[in-house]
């Protein structure tokens, strides 16, 4: 989330900069121009973890496969109590725990969710990066409200501490509810075990939360882009909230 959005803040300050935005904005809409961006970015992250999923998938699987059949190759030819203690050993193994846990995770459901909330996640935050981006001149100056944005992030590493320890706690639910903590806090419980409705429910919300971000996001990105010379404040982010097409 940091990294992509931060590549998405520092593109808008960069053509805001070289004032390329001023040509472009006279083609599209800021708003298309805004969510182009966005998703351009957001397409090349997700590819790249596609890339990683498979990678890890096709070699957890052939590593597993060969783990299992060298336990019970041991097994068969020792026949004895020595190699019976051999492949129990390789059994327990962390390797042998990993297949464990594959076996019995819902793989489809976790791949799906990721990709949900990984994408949508970013969406949300990304958009606030690109209104900051669009609001400043240079990164130095987008460092006050950037740090505003990394806050609720920091804030779901620290509750999934929680989660991790009791998955149906109070803390566990809303973190996972609340749109800006979701992302990664409901991909901590997944593993455990959620109610259908639950993950329906934060999905809804988190979607909730994007759209309502998006259209804050564009009503400062709409003025900030052609905004120069002047030093920008939370007060006066909050009046081009305001500001008529």
């Amino acid at each position: 989330l940091l990294l992509y959005g931060s590549q998405v803040m520092n593109g808008v300050i960069e053509e805001k900069s070289s004032r390329i935005i001023e040509v472009i904005i006279s083609s599209v809409k800021p708003y298309q121009l805004m969510l182009g961006k966005i998703i351009g970015v957001g397409l090349v992250g997700l590819t790249q973890f596609l890339l990683w999923i498979v990678l890890t998938i096709g070699l957890t699987q052939v590593t597993s496969k060969i783990y299992a059949s060298k336990a019970k190759e041991i097994a068969q030819l020792s026949q004895g109590k020595a190699g019976a203690e051999v492949a129990q050993v390789m059994q327990d193994s962390p390797m042998g725990e990993v297949t464990k846990v594959l076996e019995s995770t819902n793989i489809p459901l976790i791949l799906t969710a990721f990709l949900f909330y990984f994408f949508v996640g970013y969406l949300l935050y990304s958009s606030l990066f690109a209104a900051i981006g669009s609001a400043v001149e240079s990164p130095t100056e987008a460092q006050q409200f950037t740090f505003i944005v990394m806050i609720p992030i920091i804030l779901s590493f620290l509750l999934a501490q929680y989660t991790m320890q009791d998955p149906d706690s109070t803390i566990a639910f809303w973190s996972s509810m609340i749109p800006f903590t979701s992302p990664i806090n409901m991909m901590v419980r997944l593993p455990y075990g959620v109610p259908g409705w639950e993950i329906a429910l934060s999905m809804g919300l988190l979607l909730i939360g994007f759209f309502a971000c998006s259209w804050i996001s564009a009503r400062i990105y709409r003025v900030g882009i052609l905004m120069y010379g002047k030093k920008v404040t939370w007060k006066e982010l909050g009046k081009w909230l305001f500001y008529s097409n």
